[in-house]
């Protein structure tokens, strides 16, 4: 197990270290226009299929030396480079395809899978292919994720969509709080949201340096990681978990309300929109990085506009009047104006900043230089968060607006700025979309964060796979079931969801940061110190946020995160204890007499297993007893028998029958055969097959573990579905029961019905 352990950590240390710079004064990517490698190594499909190690590679030849002679003979019946065939062969009865037109050869030994043949030939599988490539498109090659990259215009709605719409509802969920001090305590919104500006900064020049440390995409996962080791990692990655899925959750409530304020007709239907817009948004994500990207551009950039028009016309009416605020509506006091009041409200607009380090994440879609280019999109990220918060909470602040359950402020701003046209439907509609869209980035930055825990075996391996239009369809199916579950259960309530929001990803700030700092206190590169004080003052306001937000939001719905991180925290090292095991269990080892020849007979011994799993290396090592199950005597069965008895291998068939009567006719059948098999009968006087079988089964295996037990099981291929409803099945049922045996080998020999 340590052996492995050290294996499994040496090569996570590994692939941190590739994306990882060394030295810390400046990034690599610096050094040339095309660097070495590239982001594109990181997210890959090649991570499915990781290289073995050096000592792998040594033990592998180790045992391939015990091979020689053992292997089958070279020549082979049919070639299997499909090159033989002039003309195409027709499709058989069972498949729709002709095998060779999906197959063309690329190097001698080498076939590649034309597009066709990734198809599913079932006949469901036939009409949903041309729905799916018109939703979206058609499949892409491995090699395409290279152009699969977004440049700065593209990537800046992409990954901005999220951070910019936060300033819709942040604001307003700030005066919400501040609001149940009655109206005098609306006058505290300017301080603090100068002091949430303040936070902002600090925040995007700390990611600025994390872009420019980690040029090849590091979020908070991977620098909590790799500066303060994997269980500050795996606290970052739960609270980005939680944060990223309330993102969706959140936006699309922010977006139906908007919606509804704009058409109140519609707050019935407020839960299927909602989940209708995240079906949407998942469609979208599937079809692919660039694919998104465009479709999702348009509404960010009308949103801006709108803003912009919105708070131009509205300061210039302010300036009019010399900047005298108007008198907000009386509202009575509900609670006392005090430090916790301040506090909340505090917190409550911090959840502006969600989406920050979205481009940290996402440096690997970005196209050459990478790193340059993400950081000149999160500086125009941060500057246009800045001047949007505090352009909408002075203009609320001028115009004396308080927010209320059934308009959005927004949709009051829009009322007061343009009292007529059709200005204020248009302001609305663009809210409502960049609130839709929002969540994009979460269902764009979801499957990375996911791709990267999976990489270092602490969730599971799926997440790795990139789907036909290489994007992590399993990563993106695993952020839109539980958002829409939420938004669901919360009734897409936007201010029930809020106090859930800023726990998560203020933890995941906090800790990023402190890495960022020990980051720099170990390189010591150009400027280091300098360097360490800004990422230090990030992490301390961020840690200051974090430690308000869970105590004021607690019994608001906060403890649902602070109880929920732990937890992901205890699955995901569950699941990296299962992918250690599986590590050892499978490991390459040294062959049994490795010093010597390998002994061959009764008297061999098993390879040498430290683990206690199945150990079999070696064709010398393998001893094998076939077992054929036979109900009747058919086609079906002979055919069974016929393959077992073609192996020339130790061979006998078992026989169940209910009662005495019937086993003694079937051994008179048998007789009438030829008794060529050995034949043992079992009678189940209580009629159960699969149970007796398989228990038989077990004590052979039991009796003698050091044999290769190879069930070979007739079965009958139906050409309709709904016939296998007047068939038993037995074989599966038995197949089932026989996997937990180690060392069982079940085979099927299919016989296919012509109609």
């Amino acid at each position: 197990m340590n052996r492995s352990r050290g294996l499994m950590e040496g090569a996570a240390a590994e692939r941190r270290g590739a994306v990882r710079m060394a030295g810390g004064e400046r990034p690599a990517a610096e050094a040339t226009a095309e660097p070495a490698g590239g982001a594109d190594v990181v997210l890959s499909p090649l991570a499915e299929f990781p290289p073995l190690s050096e000592e792998e590679l040594t033990l592998l030849r180790g045992i391939g030396a015990h091979w020689d002679g053992a292997a089958a003979p070279s020549g082979l019946p049919v070639d299997p480079t499909l090159g033989r065939y002039r003309h195409p062969p027709a499709p058989g009865r069972f498949g729709r395809l002709a095998p060779v037109r999906m197959f063309h050869p690329q190097r001698p030994g080498e076939l590649v899978a034309a597009p066709p043949a990734a198809e599913d030939a079932s006949r469901l599988g036939r009409w949903l292919t041309p729905v799916r490539r018109t939703v979206l498109g058609p499949p892409l090659s491995s090699a395409a994720v290279v152009y699969e990259r977004m440049r700065k215009l593209v990537a800046l709605p992409v990954l901005s969509s999220d951070l910019l719409s936060s300033v819709a509802y942040g604001p307003e969920a700030m005066f919400a709080v501040l609001v149940l001090g009655g109206t005098a305590a609306l006058g505290l919104s300017l301080p603090i949201a100068a002091a949430l500006i303040v936070l902002m900064i600090a925040i995007g020049v700390s990611y600025r340096q994390t872009i420019a440390a980690y040029p090849h995409g590091a979020g908070s996962y991977l620098v909590a990681s790799d500066n303060l080791g994997p269980r500050s990692g795996l606290a970052a990655a739960a609270g980005l978990m939680m944060d990223y899925i309330l993102t969706v959750s959140v936006s699309v409530a922010a977006a139906v309300h908007a919606l509804v304020s704009l058409l109140p007709g519609l707050a019935p239907l407020t839960v299927p929109i909602g989940v209708l817009v995240i079906l949407v948004l998942l469609g979208g994500n599937l079809r692919g990085v660039r694919s998104s990207g465009r479709l999702f551009a348009l509404p960010t950039y009308l949103f801006l506009l709108a803003l912009v028009a919105l708070l131009a016309v509205g300061l210039a009416q302010a300036g009019a009047r010399g900047f005298t605020p108007l008198p907000p509506p009386p509202v009575p006091a509900a609670e006392g104006v005090g430090l916790l009041l301040v506090l909340r409200a505090f917190s409550s607009g911090a959840v502006s900043m969600t989406g920050v380090e979205a481009v940290s994440n996402a440096v690997p879609v970005f196209r050459r230089p990478e790193w340059r280019n993400a950081r000149t999109t999160l500086t125009w990220m941060i500057a246009m968060l800045v001047v949007f918060f505090i352009g909408l909470v002075l203009l609320s602040h001028l115009n004396g607006i308080v927010p209320t359950a059934d308009e959005t402020m927004i949709s009051q701003l829009a009322r007061h700025v343009f009292p007529s046209g059709p200005w204020r439907g248009l302001i609305l509609a663009a809210t409502a979309l960049i609130l839709a869209l929002a969540a994009n980035t979460a269902f764009s930055d979801f499957p990375r964060l996911l791709f990267f825990v999976a990489r270092d075996g602490y969730a599971p391996r799926r997440f790795l796979h990139m789907g036909d239009r290489l994007a992590f369809g399993n990563g993106l199916m695993a952020i839109a079931v539980p958002a829409a579950v939420i938004f669901v259960v919360f009734g897409g309530q936007t201010q029930k969801l809020v106090p859930l929001y800023a726990v998560g990803v203020f933890l995941a700030f906090t800790l990023s940061q402190t890495g960022m700092a020990v980051h720099w206190w170990r390189h010591r590169g150009r400027h280091w110190r300098k360097k360490l004080g800004i990422n230090a003052f990030g992490a301390g306001l961020a840690g200051v946020v974090l430690l308000i937000a869970a105590v004021t939001k607690f019994g608001e719905g906060a403890w649902v995160v602070v109880l929920t991180v732990p937890l992901l925290m205890l699955l995901a090292s569950r699941i990296r204890a299962h992918y250690d095991v599986v590590r050892q269990e499978l490991a390459l080892r040294p062959p049994a007499g490795d010093a010597g020849p390998i002994t061959v007979g009764p008297a061999a011994a098993p390879a040498a297993d430290d683990g206690g799993g199945e150990a079999e290396e070696l064709p010398q090592q393998v001893r094998h007893l076939v077992v054929v199950p036979v109900a009747r005597l058919n086609l079906a069965s002979l055919r069974a028998l016929a393959y077992a008895a073609s192996l020339r291998q130790p061979i006998f068939a078992v026989h169940l029958s209910p009662e005495e009567a019937e086993a003694q006719r079937f051994r008179q059948q048998w007789q009438v055969w030829g008794d060529h098999v050995r034949l043992e009968t079992i009678v189940s006087p209580y009629r159960a097959i699969v149970a007796p079988l398989a228990q038989y089964l077990a004590a052979l295996h039991a009796a003698r573990p050091d044999l290769a037990l190879t069930v070979i099981l007739p079965e009958v291929i139906v050409r309709r579905r709904w016939h296998q409803l007047l068939h038993s099945r037995t074989e599966h049922r038995l197949r089932q029961a026989l996997r937990e045996l180690p060392g069982v080998v079940v085979t099927t020999v299919p016989v296919h019905l012509s109609r």
